[in-house]
C-alpha cells in the first residue's frame, strides 16, 4: 500500500487519530476485510502495536471486529465513519461545556479567582502587557477586553476592521451597552461598510475618519493597538500589543478626544 504521507496527515487532522490509527485505517480501507497481522504488514505497523490500534478504531467506529478464527477487521465506509466523528465530538463537546458550566457556581472557580486576585496584586504594573499574535487571538483578547468595560470603550479601526466588528463584537458591545457603557467607533466610512456602520450605530456612536490606525481603549486604563495595516498582513500574521496601562491610556484617549470634535458624526 502506498499512501502519501500529505494525506495521513490530512486524515490526523480531520479525524483526530495518530500516525498508527490512520496508517492501519488506510490499509483496511484498501483491503475492506483484513486480519491484524496482514494489515500490521502492509502498514508498516509494528505487529505488537496492530491489535491495541484496531481496539481503538472500533471503539472510535471507524472499523468493525467480525468473529472467528483468525479474527478479521471490516472497514466501516467512510462516509458513515464522517457522520460518526461528527457526533462524537458534538457529544464530548456538549460534555465539556457541561462541565465548565457546571464549574462556573463551583469552589474550583473561587479559589482560582482567588489565586488569580493574589496574584494581581503582586504583579508590576510593567507586567501587565502582552503580544498578540493572530487575528483570531486579537478578536477574543478585544471581546475580553470590552466585556469588563465599565465607563466607555474607544475603538479607532478602518474601512475592513469595521466590518469584522460587527462580525466579531456586536452582542459583546450590546451587552456593555445595556450596563451604561459609553461607546465610540471612528472608522472611514464606505460603500462596502454601511450596512455594518448601520447596525453599529444601535450601539455606539460613529464617525468618519480618514486616518489611518487600529486600537482599542477601554476605560481610560487598557488599550489594545495593532501594529500593522490590515490590508497588507494576512489574518494569520496580524500583531497587536496589550497594555493595562492608565497613564498611556489617558494620553491616547485625550488624543483621540481632541481628533473626535472635528469628525462627521454618522446618522443613524
Amino acid at each position: 500500500m502506498i499512501v502519501k504521507e500529505e494525506f495521513l496527515n490530512k486524515l490526523r487532522r480531520y479525524f483526530h487519530l495518530n500516525l498508527y490509527e490512520v496508517k492501519i485505517w488506510a490499509a483496511l480501507l484498501s483491503r475492506g476485510v483484513s486480519t491484524a497481522g496482514e494489515l500490521s504488514d502492509i502498514a508498516n505497523v509494528p505487529r505488537s502495536r496492530s491489535y491495541d490500534v484496531l481496539e481503538s478504531l472500533e471503539k472510535k467506529g471507524f472499523v468493525v471486529m467480525k468473529l472467528g478464527k483468525p479474527i478479521k477487521y471490516m472497514a466501516v465506509a467512510p462516509t458513515e465513519v464522517v457522520e460518526r466523528v461528527k457526533k462524537n465530538m458534538k457529544n464530548e463537546a456538549d460534555e465539556r461545556i457541561k462541565r465548565l458550566e457546571d464549574m462556573k457556581g463551583s469552589e474550583v472557580i473561587g479559589e482560582l479567582n482567588t489565586l488569580h486576585t493574589q496574584g494581581i496584586d503582586l504583579v508590576e504594573p510593567s507586567d501587565l502587557s502582552g503580544s498578540l499574535r493572530g487575528r483570531h487571538n486579537l478578536y477574543n483578547h478585544l471581546e475580553l477586553t470590552i466585556r469588563n468595560a465599565e465607563e466607555s470603550v474607544i475603538i479607532m479601526t478602518t474601512a475592513q476592521g469595521l466590518i469584522r466588528k460587527i462580525e466579531g463584537l456586536k452582542p459583546t458591545l450590546e451587552k456593555v451597552k445595556k450596563r451604561g457603557v459609553k461607546i465610540r467607533i471612528a472608522a472611514p466610512i464606505t460603500k462596502e461598510n454601511a450596512q455594518s456602520v448601520k447596525d453599529l450605530s444601535e450601539v455606539a456612536e460613529i464617525r468618519h475618519t480618514d486616518a489611518k490606525a487600529r486600537f482599542c481603549i477601554v476605560d481610560n486604563k487598557e488599550i489594545v493597538f495593532m501594529v500593522l495595516d490590515d490590508q497588507d498582513v494576512h489574518p494569520t500574521y496580524d500583531i497587536g500589543i496589550w497594555i493595562n496601562t492608565p497613564f498611556f491610556s489617558t494620553a491616547m484617549s485625550d488624543l483621540f478626544n481632541i481628533a473626535w470634535q472635528d469628525l462627521k458624526p454618522v446618522k443613524k
